[in-house]
């Protein structure tokens, strides 16, 4: 799940930005209204989580903009304003949540988590192929029942793949998921990432390498 960060304050943007990638997400960070509605324009999002008060305005008037567009990304306002009128105002521009600083993180971490799922299409709590089981609200790996170690980018990578079993998935699509703005697309970042998922998954080996095109994740053949 991917997430966009809106604040200008560098401190507490590195804390964001560093806790929901520690959290899974791939993060990107803006700190004005010009470079979040570029950043919009160009990448996919899950989530955008944005102060209120920044150098060029109020992130309210972005919201506005983007919701008038027909933009139906989830919006979490994370801002000092408190006051009863200003929760108000920023769900009549178009706010799907509303948390006022200073926060718990593990709570705007849950909030995010829910609200990049509501964007997306509904789908079962637990995804299988074979043996191997992935169980989505908690977070859990099990392969022939027993629970398995993943570090959130591996989870993140193995659900992506997981949810499309059998087709073949890019490394492209991978980056743009599960990595953000920060990561070379010509890096092989994918790649070891791929190694260190066989490793933990173990024999029979369930992620195929499809040369030129990307990686699919399907049943071990039965064999004959």
């Amino acid at each position: 799940m991917r997430v966009l960060v809106l604040e200008d304050d560098p401190e507490l943007g590195a804390v964001l930005t560093s806790g929901l990638r520690d959290a899974g997400f791939a993060v990107d960070f803006a700190t004005d209204l010009a470079d979040a509605d570029f950043k919009l324009a160009v990448n996919t999002y899950d989530c955008l989580v944005a102060d209120r008060t920044l150098p060029d305005g109020d992130a309210l008037a972005l919201l506005a903009a983007q919701r008038k567009a027909g933009s139906t990304l989830p919006v979490l306002l994370l801002t000092a304003l408190d006051a009863v009128s200003d929760r108000v105002a920023g769900f009549e521009h178009g706010a799907d949540d509303y948390l006022v600083k200073p926060f718990a993180f593990a709570e705007l971490s849950a909030r995010v988590r829910t609200l990049c799922r509501r964007g997306q299409p509904a789908r079962l709590p637990e995804l299988r192929v074979g043996s191997l089981e992935l169980d989505l609200p908690r977070r859990r790996v099990r392969r022939e029942g027993v629970l398995l170690t993943l570090t959130a980018k591996e989870f993140a990578v193995l659900e992506v793949l997981m949810l499309r079993a059998g087709e073949v998935v890019t490394r492209t699509d991978l980056i743009e998921r599960c990595w953000d703005e920060q990561t070379e697309p010509l890096s092989n970042v994918v790649d070891v990432l791929i190694g260190q998922l066989r490793r933990k998954l173990g024999p029979p080996e369930l992620i195929s390498t499809v040369r030129g095109a990307g990686y699919r994740i399907d049943e071990p053949a039965a064999d004959l």
